[in-house]
């Protein structure tokens, strides 16, 4: 860690626990569940994770149907799924007119009374650095054991905070059942109209 600290801005560990979020019945669209994932460590079969880079999914586990796919334009009939999931994959979005297109294929695919549920780094306000990355700690529990991963990315150029990841979905007709905010780490539950 001491070494990452060296090149990266690295955040406190956080520990999250997962047993107090509720998952509607049905398959679960994973976005950007590359890497460890997570919702697919939770729901298992019940996952569809998608990420638009063949390596991320080739390095996740056996379990959930894997999908290589763009979010900006998934490839789903609309209102096909009761839960979209986004672990730490909104981050790695540069853009915020394609967060916005994530958003927007998220509201299409979900069916009504669905939720889109996000955990990120809440980013409105970057500390004073001269790092030119981030790099977000998390202990995760996911079964009677805890995990640790680590997720880092470059600096955005606009605030990325919880206020404007609401303000996307608020547009899309998507709006807050739950947030919380633990450190620098944030949970939003989103609900379609």
């Amino acid at each position: 860690m001491e070494e990452l600290r060296k090149t990266n801005h690295v955040f406190p560990i956080v520990d999250w626990d997962f047993e107090d979020i509720a998952f509607d019945n049905g398959f679960i669209l994973d976005i950007g569940s590359g890497g460890e994932r997570v919702i697919g460590q939770l729901k298992g079969k019940d996952v569809v994770a998608i990420d638009f880079r063949e390596e991320e999914l080739l390095e996740a586990a056996d379990g959930p149907l894997k999908i290589i796919m763009d979010a900006r334009d998934l490839k789903f009939l609309d209102e096909s799924f009761p839960t979209v999931t986004a672990f730490f994959a909104l981050m790695y979005i540069k853009e915020k007119d394609d967060q916005i297109k994530v958003f927007q294929e998220v509201a299409r695919v979900l069916k009504q009374g669905g939720k889109f549920h996000i955990w990120e780094v809440d980013l409105a306000e970057n500390p004073k650095t001269d790092k030119e990355f981030y790099i977000i700690h998390l202990r995760y529990k996911t079964g009677p054991e805890y995990k640790e991963a680590g997720y880092g990315m470059r600096w955005p150029k606009y605030p990325r905070g919880m206020k404007d990841y609401l303000e996307m979905a608020e547009a899309v007709g998507l709006v807050e059942d739950i947030s919380r905010l633990v450190g620098n780490i944030f949970y939003l539950s989103l609900r379609k109209l």
